[in-house]
């Protein structure tokens, strides 16, 4: 078992900044390719940005230039950075590991841990 506990999200004014922090807890966070994921009002689940466990990355084109995903192996924490941000990223942001996965992994079903997620809410 792998949890995942999201935190970081809230109220910004479009333009602002947040960054999301996702703790792993649990069976080893080693070799696991993370995401972050996002659900806005009435919208599908999306990927956001995906990192393997090397630090290779992936970002939607929407978020491209604009968020940053990393990670702190020796702490066990993925981060989500996300700047100049607009109204449309506005959503519920979920965390998520592929276990027994290194590589880059963009494909949800692959992601078999999920964190209950953060609300960010961004105001124009």
């Amino acid at each position: 078992q792998v949890q995942l506990q999201e935190s970081g999200g809230g109220l910004v004014q479009a333009g602002g900044s947040l960054r999301l922090s996702c703790a792993a807890s649990g069976r080893t966070f080693n070799g696991n390719a993370m995401g972050w994921f996002r659900q806005g009002p009435g919208k599908e689940r999306e990927l956001v940005a995906a990192i393997s466990w090397g630090g290779r990355t992936h970002y939607v084109d929407s978020v491209k230039g604009r968020f940053t995903i990393s990670r702190d192996n020796a702490k066990n924490t993925v981060y989500l950075q996300m700047n100049s941000l607009k109204a449309e990223d506005t959503a519920v942001y979920y965390c998520a590991a592929a276990t027994g996965k290194s590589y880059l992994v963009t494909t949800m079903s692959e992601y078999n841990y999920w964190g209950q997620g953060t609300q960010v809410t961004v105001s124009s």
